[in-house]
């Protein structure tokens, strides 16, 4: 085994008790709402690593299906984002990321898909598709099948914070974007790095040790990450500017590297 293989979250070890309840009503939502498309259902981010906080934490759900959700199913896996965000105090909402098998086992997926499964959820109900895959290094591929649609992601927060009418729902969706951009600077340096890491703050810390010319900037980042309220004009010129500049890195490693 390489020194350089990716670690896997624990998949043995109980969830934090608070948290066992809400899984336990998310799986049987889930297979009520879509009984026939449901392949598998998995954890990732905060309550996946045993590092959740009650009140501050997201419940994050990679959801499988065999076949495109209908438009009624869809309808069912939002409404279980309202109810859930009402009947546990303990989360702050629920999240989806939704694939089909087929894309998923699909060669082609291997460093998207095939990353994600293995090193970064946890399988709670169905077939574990992660086991179809093998343990993987760190690697531009990676960095950029994770992080490079950073630029969609700001267009479409920077639009949010600007039609934002209230405050709350500015510092909601700054804390998004500025969780995907540290996010995204860590994969700039992933490669260097020999690492992976999925905790906001751990991937501003080592993306500033190679480069800590960008300090300021990654402490206004954080900023937005804490829910600080601040000027929206002051927001959206952050996200155009810095997060201009991590684009053009993006792309600037992909044409050295490829």
């Amino acid at each position: 085994m390489s020194r350089y293989t990716l670690p896997i979250i624990d998949k043995q070890s109980p969830f934090q008790k608070e948290f066992e309840i809400v899984i336990r009503d998310l799986i049987g939502h889930i297979r009520s709402a879509a009984p026939k498309s449901v392949h598998s259902v998995y954890l990732y981010g905060s309550v996946a690593r045993r590092e959740a906080t009650a009140g501050r934490s997201n419940l994050d759900v990679t959801l499988l299906t065999t076949v495109p959700l209908t438009n009624k199913e869809q309808t069912l896996i939002n409404t279980i984002k309202v109810r859930f965000q009402s009947k546990y105090p303990q989360i702050t909402g629920v999240t989806f990321t939704i694939g089909e098998t087929a894309e998923v086992l699909q060669l082609e997926s291997i460093f998207s898909w095939g990353f994600w499964l293995r090193h970064c959820c946890v399988c709670i109900f169905g077939d574990d598709l992660s086991t179809r895959f093998g343990d993987f290094e760190p690697s531009w591929e990676i960095a950029k099948n994770m992080n490079m649609d950073i630029e969609e992601w700001l267009e479409v927060y920077i639009k949010k914070i600007s039609a934002s009418q209230t405050i709350d729902s500015q510092v909601e969706h700054q804390k998004t974007i500025a969780k995907k951009l540290l996010r995204s600077c860590y994969s700039l340096v992933m490669h260097k790095d020999k690492g992976w890491y999925d905790h906001p703050i751990l991937c501003a810390r080592k993306f500033l040790e190679y480069y800590p010319e960008k300090q300021t900037e990654i402490e206004r980042v954080v900023m937005l990450l804490k829910g600080r309220k601040i000027p929206k004009r002051s927001a959206v010129a952050l996200l155009q500017e810095f997060g201009g500049w991590v684009v053009g890195e993006f792309n600037k490693i992909e044409r050295r590297i490829g």
